[in-house]
């Protein structure tokens, strides 16, 4: 993944919080991802479509759910950026009200 393509990801708010959600928390669900950003499905998922078709996440089957994580493949430098989003993110709330914890909706 080139810098413009993998910027171009992350450019989006949407895409930045489902981005920064997966690194803190390894990988999720669409069901998790609605969950937290209360945004709908079909909307999480057009997301999710253009974050894996860019190569940024990869995604697994496990019965009838599909799980997102970031793609073990990225270059280093996409790593840095990633740990610095998650460091930031996690700076920028109290710890009580700390955005990135998600809790599984779907067993």
């Amino acid at each position: 993944m080139d810098q413009v393509n993998f910027f171009k990801c992350l450019s989006d708010e949407t895409r930045l919080n489902i981005v920064t959600l997966i690194v803190e928390n390894k990988e999720l669900c669409v069901c998790d991802l609605t969950e937290k950003l209360q945004l709908s499905q079909p909307k999480i998922s057009r997301h999710l479509a253009l974050l894996r078709a860019s190569g940024l996440l990869q995604d697994r089957r496990q019965g009838q759910w599909v799980y997102y994580s970031i793609n073990p493949k990225l270059a280093d430098w996409c790593y840095e950026i990633l740990d610095i989003l998650k460091t930031v993110q996690s700076q920028s709330k109290p710890d009580d009200q700390h955005p990135l914890s998600v809790n599984s909706y779907c067993e």
